[in-house]
């Protein structure tokens, strides 16, 4: 069999349905068997940090909320398959009563350089601070005051604020992930 062409579309997907449509372009994709025209099915991710309840967690958000980016060799079979997946509405770019157009790869390069670059950098994706800049606590017992930052734990990912509690000043050991600058 000769080697088929691929090109990369954007499909549009129903917010916060893209994953569920992901899994159904690829249980399609597999019960046909079309896996020499479809290569990936990709929703560009990156993780994001957070505090709740005093924990640092991670999730993953999505970089284009209610698109799909795919590799296939487009056929009419395929695209009509696609365009009516369960929250799928169509692809992106389709001229009028025409085929979608194919995204250039230098954007689907940015789009796979910034997802491996997430990757990457993993927690350094939180935000550095200065000394005696002012910051306001976000999480913890202390959350709702304002202070301003007197050390810089770099190794621990921590902060020394210096925090006013009852007219006294408090010196607090805080987490870069429970303040934010003011």
């Amino acid at each position: 069999m000769t080697e088929v062409t691929k090109k990369w579309y954007v499909i549009r997907a129903a917010g916060g349905k893209e994953k569920k449509a992901r899994e159904y372009i690829e249980n399609e994709v597999k019960r046909l068997h079309l896996e020499d025209y479809v290569s990936q099915v990709l929703i560009p991710t990156e993780k994001i940090y957070q505090v709740k309840n005093g924990k640092k967690i991670s999730k993953e958000r999505i970089f284009y909320p209610g698109y799909i980016l795919i590799e296939v060799a487009l056929t009419a079979e395929i695209q009509h398959l696609i365009t009516n997946i369960p929250h799928v509405s169509g692809f992106l770019g389709t001229v009028k009563g025409g085929e979608p157009v194919p995204v250039r790869m230098s954007e689907i390069n940015r789009i796979l350089g910034r997802v491996d670059e997430q990757a990457e950098r993993e927690e350094e994706n939180i935000t550095p601070y200065l000394v005696g800049e002012a910051v306001k606590v976000i999480d913890g017992p202390f959350n709702g005051f304002n202070g301003t930052v007197e050390e810089i734990l770099e190794d621990k990912k921590k902060l020394k604020v210096m925090v006013k509690i009852f007219g006294r000043k408090t010196l607090l050991e805080l987490g870069f992930v429970q303040v934010e600058k003011e």
